[in-house]
């Protein structure tokens, strides 16, 4: 039976990608490491709206991100992502697995 701090810490992580953009934005960073600017571009928004969700992704602990100079890369944070047939977002407790569509 799953107790109270980790039902909290799951609702936590499943509330951050309750949002159809920061799933877009998971989608994108699954084939690598991107900049704001670039999943700006990809989702058609402005970059401060990225911006915004990524500090949520962030916070969650889904997401991190790589200085390099004046530039930040962002990625998914391994802990939590694994892509197999299937792309699993594990949180120790609770696992959401995102099928593709054939």
């Amino acid at each position: 039976m799953i107790d109270h701090k980790n039902a909290k810490i799951c609702a936590e992580l499943v509330q951050a990608i309750a949002e159809q953009t920061r799933i877009r934005i998971i989608e994108l960073l699954l084939t690598g490491k991107k900049n704001v600017t670039e999943l700006a571009r990809h989702l058609n928004i402005e970059i401060v709206n990225v911006s915004h969700h990524l500090s949520i992704l962030r916070q969650a602990g889904l997401v991190i991100n790589e200085k390099h100079g004046r530039h930040v890369e962002y990625s998914l944070d391994s802990k939590y992502f694994s892509i197999g047939e299937t792309i699993s977002l594990d949180f120790g407790w609770c696992r959401i697995e995102i099928v593709s569509a054939k």
